[in-house]
């Protein structure tokens, strides 16, 4: 295979990367991507000179390495096969990249925008006329959710195709939003200002994202984060899928209409979200996590407040737990509620909870670890039926998997490194990958810099990404009533998306 094996969060000269012409290009990648345990996590381009830049970054579970090819073309008029109708999971990111450079992905079933952003290759196609898939029948009514929602949530259009009641078909379009995020970071010079935007990815995942971009700012500098710095991030990421994990199952009592549950576990979240209140300010931990270290240390006075916590938590979660997996009126909901089997799921390149509800094996807790998961071992849990009780169960045991980690890591006593900004610079010429398992699935930032160390790209893929198209394979043949559970047990990001 003519591919740069690098591994997670690894500086290399972008000019190690094999160049290969697309016909290449195209056997190499599609043989990788074969293989279950072979996906893509990144694939993007970039202007440089005169010419287009695409760099392909596909993760293999089974030896823990990212395998690195590119590509090189004209930057006009430029139509090579398409990697989609080969293997499907690269439906997206062909979209992206067509929309934002104009490629013509020959075979692609349908190239559609993504994003709509500013400096799309074609600003003729605008989301007013977004083209939506449709059936023409007498029989059939199409249902329209959306942009502005009821619920306090992001902007998201989606068009149902029913028979019925049943759901023969849905379509989401986002884009809505068009922050630009991406292009942020490469304007924004300070390191503050980077790690202010990493924050705001996705706001119920700013661990998730200040980590991601941390581990990748300190290795293109060529820094080692202390052992604290590395106890806190661990904490703070594990922290927040508890929490969120916590929310979930509370919203998911509330669209089948069990109060009980949904009082209980809505208060159960609410001492995880203060405790980052009381560690660094913030009840979604912002402005925690920074390269090079933190401002805010894990006391010993604050290990203790979370043992606390944790143990005026678990009796009340357990027993609310207990009462719903045994709740008659409940299981009927959830239970062989919006399906998607394994095949689909491997199929369409699914990440985390998305992929693992159907007994597709993808953490990179396990896969790529970082932080603590170097030296933890962990076991990534897996369900079968992938219908809404398996996402519900996920959440239950990832919660009580992530508590016994904690347990485990504050029992640690690193020294507490004082944090001093680092004046360090990128390497010039340089890629670096870094990925790191937020709540949802995969998180993925790249960076590309130029001769002096600047960032010529910045390139981020937040789980949301792959798992769209899941939602909306899952919920056909299900009653549109059936929507609102099925959407919330996948409780996918909008601002994620929409970079």
């Amino acid at each position: 295979m003519k591919s740069l094996q690098v591994t997670n969060q690894q500086t290399i000269l972008t000019e190690s990367i094999p160049v290969l012409p697309y016909h290449d290009f195209f056997a190499n990648v599609t043989a990788l991507a074969a293989s279950e345990s072979v996906h893509c996590v990144s694939y993007f381009g970039y202007y440089l000179t005169d010419e287009m830049h695409l760099i392909c970054c596909l993760a293999d579970d089974n030896d823990g390495t990212v395998h690195l090819l590119s590509w090189k073309c004209a930057k006009q008029n430029v139509s090579v096969p398409s990697l989609t109708e080969k293997n499907p999971a690269f439906y997206i990111f062909e979209r992206e990249i067509h929309e934002n450079f104009g490629i013509n992905f020959v075979g692609h079933p349908w190239l559609k925008p993504v994003r709509y952003a500013w400096n799309r290759a074609d600003i003729g196609k605008t989301i007013a006329n977004y083209p939506f898939f449709r059936i023409d029948s007498e029989e059939l009514h199409e249902v329209g959710v959306g942009p502005i929602h009821a619920g306090i949530i992001e902007p998201g259009h989606f068009r149902f195709i029913c028979s019925g009641e049943r759901i023969l078909h849905l379509e989401i379009q986002l884009g809505y939003q068009h922050r630009g995020i991406e292009q942020l970071f490469l304007t924004k010079s300070k390191i503050n200002q980077r790690i202010a935007l990493a924050e705001s990815i996705a706001g119920d995942t700013a661990c998730g994202h200040a980590s991601a971009f941390s581990f990748l700012w300190e290795s293109l500098c060529g820094y080692t984060a202390s052992d604290s710095t590395i106890l806190q991030r661990s904490v703070a990421m594990e922290l927040e899928r508890i929490a969120i994990h916590t929310g979930d199952l509370a919203a998911i009592c509330t669209d089948v209409a069990y109060q009980l549950g949904n009082s209980v576990l809505g208060r159960l979240r609410t001492p995880m979200v203060n405790f980052f209140q009381e560690w660094c300010g913030n009840r979604l931990a912002k402005g925690f996590i920074r390269p090079f270290g933190s401002f805010y240390a894990l006391t010993p006075e604050l290990k203790q407040r979370l043992k606390s916590i944790f143990e005026a938590y678990e009796p009340d979660y357990n027993e609310i737990w207990n009462r719903m997996k045994t709740l008659p009126s409940l299981l009927s909901r959830l239970e062989k509620t919006g399906i998607l089997k394994h095949e689909k799921v491997v199929e369409i390149g699914t990440v985390g909870i998305s992929a693992r509800m159907a007994g597709l094996n993808r953490d990179i807790r396990s896969s790529h670890p970082y932080g603590l998961f170097n030296e933890t071992k962990h076991r990534a849990i897996l369900k079968n039926h992938g219908d809404v009780y398996s996402r519900t169960q996920l959440r239950n045991e990832e919660i009580i998997q992530s508590i016994g980690y904690l347990k485990e890591w504050i029992e640690n006593d690193p020294e507490i490194m004082p944090f001093e900004q680092s004046e360090l610079k990128p390497k010039a010429n340089s890629f670096t990958i870094s990925m790191t398992e937020g709540w949802r699935g995969e998180i993925c930032h790249c960076a590309v810099t130029d001769k002096d160390g600047n960032l010529l790209v910045y390139k981020i893929k937040d789980p949301s990404m792959h798992n769209w198209l899941a939602l909306a394979l899952a919920v056909r043949n299900n009653e549109i009533s059936d929507f609102p559970i099925i959407n919330k047990s996948f409780n996918l990001s909008y601002c994620g998306f929409d970079l």
